[in-house]
């Protein structure tokens, strides 16, 4: 069943890059904190789980960048007759970069705020038997070279409940 995992990062990819997503969020929080804050097309919302280093190796990158990715799938089998019933936890990757380290981590701040924004207009059925309730978990890594010359990550980390034949 690990299409389950590819279906719930699709429909979240989905979520953050419509017109109600990332955009609007970032727009209306750099208006409110007088901060510049660089929008996030739909180019930069990628569905994929890869190592920063590895990432900047292979393709050009465009900062600041999102990836979204399935980290775990659980099938508890709590209801009978399904073939699946359980948890898929996800995983929205924000990283910021920019060649002065002042100010990347408030831009990172500002760009998580986003995401949980986008997350909280979210709340309750996805369709395809996919239900989000509406808690999430956020944890930010160090700043660190890379990019365009500092790096920094955000994960906001969700569990999402799905039933489906």
């Amino acid at each position: 069943m690990a299409r389950v995992g590819s279906i719930a990062t699709n429909k979240l990819t989905g979520l953050l890059t419509a017109d109600s997503g990332l955009t609007t969020s970032i727009s209306m929080l750099a208006a409110d904190t007088n901060v510049n804050l660089p929008g996030i097309g739909s180019q930069q919302v990628i569905a994929q789980h890869v190592a920063l280093d590895l990432s900047e190796k292979s393709f050009p990158l465009k900062y600041p960048l999102v990836n979204v990715y399935c980290e775990k799938v659980t099938n508890s089998l709590r209801e009978k007759f399904r073939t699946f019933s359980g948890k898929a936890r996800l995983v929205v990757e924000t990283r910021v970069s920019q060649d002065r380290l002042d100010g990347v981590e408030t831009q990172l701040q500002l760009y998580v705020d986003a995401v949980t924004q986008v997350l909280d207009q979210s709340r309750g059925d996805w369709g395809q038997g996919m239900f989000y309730s509406g808690g999430y978990e956020i944890s930010f890594d160090a700043v660190k070279q890379g990019g365009k010359n500092f790096v920094q990550l955000a994960k906001v980390t969700l569990e999402i409940e799905i039933s489906s034949n």
